[in-house]
C-alpha cells in the first residue's frame, strides 16, 4: 500500500494552487495545511478547500509554525522567488522534503546554500521546472533523441510575453532586488529546456538588454515599501498598448528586453531572447541539426504543431518537411504541474526520478544571473561556475533513506 502523506504549502497565493493536483485523499495524500503572511490568501486558501474539496486545512501566518506543528511529509514552496532560499533551507534542516518552485533562489550562492543543506541532511529536494512535462518540448526532444535532425549545433528561443506588463511590471517582480533579473523569473524555464534539448549545461554567457518601457510610465506612489503578496492579477487584453495603462510598480530596476547569449559544454551554441511588451504571447523554440531544423509554431497543445525541416530548400517554408501535431490536452500548466506534482508524491513514496533535477535548476539560476551581470556590464562575457563534485553527482531524492 501507498504510504499516507500529509502535506503543507509555504505561499498560499496564486501559484499554490499546483499543489492541489497533490491532494488525493483516495490515494493517501492530503494538503493539511498552509501559511502565507497576508491574512487574505490565508482566508481564499481554505476557502479554495472547503469549496473544491469540502476539506478543512489549517492556515498559519508563520511557516516556522507550521512546520514544527503538522509533523508534515513534504511542502511545497510557492512563495515570492527572494523567500525561497530562507524557507528551503529551513524545511530542509527540519527534515522536511521541498518541492521549491522555479527559480530555486536569486543568486548562484543561495541556490548553492539549498542544495549543500539537502545534501547535508539527507532530504530530498526537487525543483519545480514543469516546462519538463509540456508537451510540445517533450515532443522536441523525443526528436531529437531519434536523430531527426542529426546532431544538435544552435538553439535559439524567443520569448514574447503580452501580458509583461501586468504580470511583472506591477508588482514585486518590477525590482531587481526581489529578483535579480526577469531572466531567472521568466527565463529560467527556457535556459532549461535549452539545456534539457541541448543536453549540456552552459558554462559561458553574454548579453545585453534594456530597461526600455515601463520604467518612462506612470507608477503607482511608493507605499511602505513591502511588495505585493503575489503575481498581479493578469488585466484585460483591451489594455493595450502598455502606455494606455498606469499604475506601474513604484520601483521599477528590472530590464524588459533581456538578450542572452550561451556557450555550453558540448560545443552547442544558444540564445535566448526575451521581450515583456510584445502585443502575442509565445516561447518559440528553433533546434538546428547536422541534418535538420525543429521549430515550434505555439506552445500551447491545443493550437501548437512542432515543424521539422530535414530536406533542403533555398527558400522559406511555412510548413516543414513534416508536420507534427499535438494532443491538445495540455492546456498551459495544467497538464504539466499535475505530472510533476505526481512526480514528487512519488519521490515522497521512493517509487519515482525527477526528471528535472535540482542540479540542473541550479545551473538555470546561474546563467540568469550571469546573464543579467553581463547585461549590466557592456556584455562583457561570465563563466558558468561549476558545482562542486559532491553537489554535481548527488541525487536529491535520498531514496534510499525511505
Amino acid at each position: 500500500m501507498n504510504r499516507k502523506l500529509r502535506l503543507g504549502i509555504i505561499g498560499s497565493g496564486y501559484r499554490s494552487t499546483l499543489a492541489d493536483y497533490a491532494h488525493l485523499p483516495a490515494d493517501g495524500v492530503e494538503i493539511v495545511a498552509g501559511t502565507d503572511i497576508f491574512p487574505e490568501q490565508r482566508a481564499a486558501f481554505q476557502e479554495r478547500y472547503r469549496q473544491k474539496f469540502g476539506q478543512t486545512v489549517r492556515v498559519y501566518a508563520d511557516y516556522h509554525e507550521m512546520i514544527e506543528r503538522e509533523n508534515l511529509d513534504g511542502v511545497f514552496i510557492t512563495t515570492p522567488d527572494y523567500c525561497h532560499e530562507e524557507q528551503a533551507c529551513y524545511a530542509l534542516r527540519c527534515h522536511v522534503p521541498v518541492y521549491l518552485e522555479k527559480p530555486l533562489a536569486i543568486t548562484i550562492e543561495g541556490a548553492d546554500r539549498i542544495l549543500q543543506t539537502a545534501y547535508d541532511t539527507r532530504t530530498a529536494l526537487m525543483a519545480g521546472h514543469n516546462m519538463r512535462h509540456m508537451e510540445f518540448t517533450n515532443r522536441m526532444r523525443e526528436l531529437i533523441l531519434t536523430g531527426a535532425i542529426g546532431e544538435v549545433k544552435a538553439i535559439w528561443c524567443r520569448h514574447f510575453i503580452s501580458y509583461g506588463g501586468d504580470a511583472y511590471f506591477r508588482d514585486w517582480h518590477a525590482d531587481r532586488s526581489n529578483t535579480t533579473s526577469l531572466l531567472l523569473q521568466k527565463g529560467a524555464h527556457d535556459i532549461d529546456i535549452i539545456h534539457w534539448l541541448a543536453n549540456a549545461r552552459s558554462v559561458r554567457v553574454n548579453g545585453f538588454g534594456a530597461s526600455s518601457l515601463y520604467a518612462g510610465l506612470a507608477r503607482r506612489p511608493a507605499g511602505n515599501g513591502s511588495p505585493c503578496p503575489c503575481v498581479a492579477e493578469i488585466r484585460s487584453q483591451k489594455a493595450w498598448p502598455p502606455e494606455s495603462t498606469a499604475d506601474y510598480y513604484p520601483h521599477i530596476s528590472n530590464e524588459d528586453i533581456n538578450m542572452i547569449n550561451m556557450q555550453l559544454s558540448n560545443g552547442v551554441q544558444a540564445s535566448y531572447m526575451q521581450c515583456h511588451f510584445t502585443p502575442d504571447a509565445c516561447r518559440n523554440y528553433t533546434v538546428i541539426g547536422t541534418k535538420g531544423r525543429l521549430e515550434n509554431y505555439g506552445d500551447t497543445a491545443s493550437t501548437a504543431a512542432i515543424q521539422l525541416w530535414n530536406k533542403r530548400s533555398d527558400a522559406f517554408h511555412l510548413e516543414g518537411t513534416e508536420t507534427i501535431r499535438l494532443s491538445g490536452r495540455d492546456e498551459k500548466h495544467v497538464e504539466a504541474d499535475r505530472a510533476i506534482v505526481k512526480i514528487f508524491t512519488d519521490i515522497l513514496r521512493g517509487k519515482a526520478a525527477p526528471v528535472s533535477s535540482p542540479q540542473s535548476g541550479r545551473y538555470a539560476v546561474a546563467v540568469g544571473c550571469c546573464g543579467a551581470q553581463s547585461i549590466r556590464n557592456g556584455g562583457n562575457p561570465f563563466e558558468i561556475p561549476a558545482l562542486p563534485e559532491n553537489l554535481e553527482n548527488c541525487d536529491f531524492t535520498f531514496s534510499q533513506n525511505i
